[in-house]
């Protein structure tokens, strides 16, 4: 692989995940046109996609978010996890391309509107979401689930050479206990399987972040630590 630029930006920012701590990223140069190779090179090393910025952690003194991903060929439902799928069984999924991503907005608009009111994506706006979700590297697809007439989630997940990676997930903020997120994160790792792909990449696991648990439930769960991929330990 040729030799690819990286820079990080010389001031810190309030952390998202953990009180008190102070945030940076190292960042893919925004100016080169990566290759499937190269974007699935840069997710095995721990790069997530916002946009088309690509980015890790780069934190002072803290290394507490760790890549995470799930081997689907041993990933095994729990019993919560086989009722959330027979409760799904009504929904119809199909995997769309994002240049009609417009038509998912309202639902996105909603979602931040209602569930993320305290966070840095509020309030939303068609721009935003497009940058953020729409604009890729010719590797995006959406996971979309209706029921009848009525959207109630999108994941929306980037394709590498060695399996897909989850990049954000938005859905119906009154059917919050129906567990839509979840749900399609398990959908998304069949896929992933019958696709004979062997992982399904979930982002960071942030120990000490309770929005951030929900990853763990998903098992055999694996890190980026020291440089290798290991299983997560309790």
């Amino acid at each position: 692989m040729r030799s690819i630029s990286l820079f990080t930006p010389g001031e810190t920012h309030d952390c998202p995940y953990l009180d008190d701590r102070q945030a940076l990223s190292q960042y893919v140069d925004p100016r080169l046109e990566l290759n499937e190779f190269e974007l699935s090179t840069l997710s095995r090393l721990g790069f997530r996609r916002s946009g088309k910025l690509l980015y890790r952690p780069a934190c002072p003194g803290c290394m507490e978010c760790l890549p995470v991903r799930l081997p689907v060929n041993q990933f095994v439902l729990s019993k919560n996890m086989k009722r959330l799928i027979k409760r799904s069984q009504s929904w119809t999924l199909q995997v769309v391309e994002p240049n009609d991503a417009d038509r998912y907005y309202n639902l996105y608009e909603r979602y931040i509107t209602e569930r993320h009111r305290d966070g840095d994506m509020f309030p939303p706006s068609r721009k935003t979401f497009s940058e953020f979700l729409a604009e890729d590297f010719g590797n995006t697809r959406f996971l979309t689930a209706t029921e009848g007439d009525e959207l109630v989630g999108v994941l929306v997940f980037d394709q590498f050479d060695d399996g897909l990676s989850s990049v954000y997930c938005f859905y119906a903020p009154e059917r919050e206990k129906d567990s839509i997120g979840t749900t399609l994160i398990i959908r998304l790792s069949q896929l992933t399987k019958s696709l004979g792909l062997p992982y399904n990449y979930l982002g960071y696991y942030v120990n000490g972040c309770r929005k951030m648990d929900y990853k763990t439930r998903f098992k055999p769960i694996e890190v980026l630590q020291s440089g290798s991929w290991q299983p997560l330990k309790d």
